[in-house]
């Protein structure tokens, strides 16, 4: 079923990275969504009435819920096609970030409502009759909902969609928070345990935690989260395959929506190297990265000096040191200069997040370093950078 749609509804021909073919798949999670959805919604909602169940009504609002947020992502799809203009030079792809955030804060309404419902069934608790309706509704409807997370994941991995995904997930928990409805029905007509109240409160804290989930995954691209490590790895491997590359360094990611990333990287090359052929050579590494990875990368060429038998050793052994303190600092743009009283030593360490106390600790392991193997005075001018230090 699930192939069917997708070869019914979906572009033949292009690429799962065009911006009409996400916008193709995501009207077709969206459509898919609102009709199950209402559909669901309708059904329990009449069922929970008929048999005064605040936990089915509360799964049906759940429902309503779901299909309010599939017109939300329909949308947002939508207006994530719009091409660049001399407003937003980046594109619009982050509108579909900004649907799902307005799709948690519609979950989190929900969610509070439907539980001020289930205390007030809590403080007058009433008989709910279960029926063969009631159960045949919730039974179809975790069967629907386990379809629609199917669904849903496998649209979502098809363009690596985290609107989708989360959308699946969501599907999924709608799985889980139905089952707790008729457990609550079960064990009130065998048990005669009037526990429909609280069963609706759980359903609510569930929804309620779902939202908040959801508003922290769509936050954080917006707030500007660096790139996973799974790209950064790709982008390093793909530099590393030219041979002419002897180092890099400031890798950064900037996220403006799904298939609109765009980085910047710095990369160190023998100064002896004609400087034409070199910049042609990163044109060439620029247009790989956006075609193998669809990421706009500005490269920065930064030429280094080698040959020089004592700046060699001194980049080797500082470079040692460092990786003995914590193998994941590098140092890089190592430069020398030679005076009569001292030498200085002027380089910048790629440093981790976690060590931003350290500064003082690390500086004066390389100083101890320098003064237990080498002979003369160091001055170290060393600029740390911050952030992710990229894999050699």
């Amino acid at each position: 079923m699930i192939k069917l749609l997708m070869k019914i509804c979906l572009p033949k021909g292009v690429s799962a990275e065009d911006t009409k073919y996400r916008t193709c798949t995501g009207r077709l999670s969206g459509i898919v969504g609102i009709v199950c959805n209402l559909f669901l919604f309708g059904l329990k909602f009449l069922i929970g009435t008929l048999s005064g169940s605040v936990s089915v009504t509360a799964d049906a609002m759940n429902n309503l819920s779901d299909a309010s947020s599939s017109l939300v992502t329909l949308i947002g799809f939508r207006l994530a096609e719009k091409p660049a203009d001399e407003d937003h030079p980046y594109g619009h792809a982050r509108y579909e970030y900004l649907s799902g955030l307005a799709v948690a804060g519609m979950i989190l309404v929900i969610g509070f409502e439907l539980a001020k419902t289930s205390v007030s069934r809590i403080i007058t608790p009433a008989a709910v009759e279960m029926s063969v309706p009631m159960l045949l509704c919730l039974v179809g409807s975790i069967l629907i909902k386990l379809w629609m997370s199917l669904f849903n994941t496998r649209l979502g991995k098809h363009i690596d969609s985290a609107a989708l995904l989360a959308t699946a997930a969501d599907s999924r928990n709608d799985c889980i928070s139905t089952f707790a409805v008729l457990l609550a029905a079960l064990l009130e007509r065998l048990l005669d345990w009037h526990i429909d109240g609280y069963m609706g409160l759980a359903v609510a804290i569930f929804i309620f935690y779902s939202g908040v989930s959801m508003a922290k995954q769509t936050i954080s691209p917006l707030l500007g989260e660096s790139a996973s490590p799974e790209l950064q790895k790709q982008i390093v491997r793909l530099i590393k395959e030219e041979e002419a590359v002897l180092g890099y360094h400031d890798l950064m990611v900037h996220d403006y929506g799904p298939g609109q990333r765009f980085g910047s990287l710095h990369v160190e090359m023998d100064q002896s190297l004609d400087a034409l052929w070199c910049h042609e050579l990163i044109d060439n590494l620029e247009r790989k990265c956006h075609k193998e990875l669809g990421v706009h990368l500005v490269i920065h060429y930064d030429p280094i000096v080698t040959g020089d038998t004592e700046l060699d050793e001194y980049r080797t052994f500082l470079s040692d040191t460092l990786a003995r303190y914590d193998s994941r600092l590098s140092l890089h743009d190592f430069r020398m200069v030679r005076g009569t009283g001292h030498t200085n030593l002027i380089f910048d360490i790629a440093t981790p997040h976690d060590l931003i106390k350290q500064e003082k600790s690390i500086r004066q392991a390389l100083e101890n370093a320098l003064a237990e193997h080498y002979q003369g005075t160091f001055y170290l001018v060393i600029t740390f950078d911050w952030g992710e230090a990229l894999e050699s």
